[in-house]
């Protein structure tokens, strides 16, 4: 009897410990989910706007909410704009926007130098997009307007990556602009490696003919040029677009000389117009004696995509390898 009721107290007690158990378990099936509600809670997002950013002069912008309507007052801009999808966002551009075509067709209101602020006032955008510091006295009418401002100077490809990295942040295109970002990347890496074995030749870029100017230090064309296997002759100058004597051009001897297809007249020419602009350079004093012009290595260049500092800039880049190396493509 004495056995059997030790038996019973056993089982008994296994009972009880197995419904403690189960009980122990049931609490942290329970307790689980309160602990991933918890975390839910504090990995809730905070709101993007207002935000903040620095533009490329160093300013510090508030954005107050996400932007719906831009207008950009300068071509670089405008399509860094069209790249990042938010063209239908633009409405109105500068007078000298016109890629991509859409951008032809927008209303034009002056440019960063002469901008018409009482027409830009009249269309209340979120956001202006300026060159560089642009016109002082329509700045200031558009900002006493409460347009926000935000200007971009870039002068190498990494700040024109930044420009795009905070264009995407400005319109909540992040994604987008990251996309867009390391395909240029890509693109320029490939472009580098393929005339990075190539020996350097002798570059002079004229960006102006009367008087002659041309890309020093700290321009972006400099940069291009050393990127494509270039070595340019100007390097040394005084500032990032100095003028340059001929003098000079003629003692450093260039081996390839770039232009940008255009005229004081003309933005864009035509075939024939193109050799009667290289005929003209042949044709200066003192030019004869040029490696690049006895040798026939004058390239012209489309102007509006060597002269921009923005989403075509890769494009640019390649455009200057193929002109000093044209067999590596």
């Amino acid at each position: 009897m004495m056995k059997k009721s030790l038996i019973m107290f056993f089982i008994i007690m296994l009972l009880t410990v197995g419904l403690l158990a189960g009980c122990g378990g049931e609490e942290g099936t329970i307790d689980k989910p309160e602990e991933l509600d918890s975390q839910e809670e504090t990995q809730v997002e905070e709101p993007k706007y207002p935000l903040v950013i620095t533009d490329g002069l160093g300013n510090q912008v508030t954005i107050n909410s996400k932007p719906e309507k831009f207008i950009s007052i300068a071509p670089s801009q405008t399509e860094i704009l069209y790249a990042l999808g938010l063209g239908d966002k633009l409405v109105a551009v500068s007078d000298y926007c016109d890629y991509p075509a859409e951008a032809q067709d927008m209303e034009k209101v002056g440019s960063s130098w002469t901008t018409n602020s009482e027409r830009i006032i009249e269309l209340n955008p979120d956001i202006v997009f300026v060159y560089g510091e642009g016109q002082p006295e329509a700045i200031q009418q558009l900002e006493a307007a409460g347009i926000t401002i935000v200007k971009y100077m870039p002068e190498t490809i990494e700040e024109i990556l930044e420009t795009i990295a905070v264009i995407g942040e400005i319109a909540d295109e992040e994604e987008r602009a990251q996309k867009l970002i390391e395909e240029m990347e890509n693109k320029r890496d490939e472009i580098i490696a393929k005339v990075k074995d190539k020996p350097k030749k002798k570059v002079f870029y004229q960006v102006w003919d009367e008087p002659l100017m041309t890309a020093g230090p700290g321009s972006f064309i400099d940069e291009l040029i050393v990127l494509a296997g270039g070595e340019n002759i100007a390097s040394d100058a005084e500032g990032a677009y100095p003028q340059f004597s001929v003098e000079v051009l003629v003692e450093r001897n260039p081996e390839i000389y770039i232009a940008p297809a255009h005229t004081s007249e003309k933005s864009l020419l035509t075939e024939e117009e193109e050799l009667q602009l290289k005929n003209n350079i042949k044709a200066r004093p003192g030019y004869s004696n040029i490696a690049a012009i006895k040798n026939d290595k004058i390239e012209l260049l489309e102007p509006n995509v060597v002269s921009r500092p923005g989403a075509r800039i890769i494009e640019a880049l390649e455009l200057i390898a193929k002109a000093i190396h044209p067999d590596a493509f």
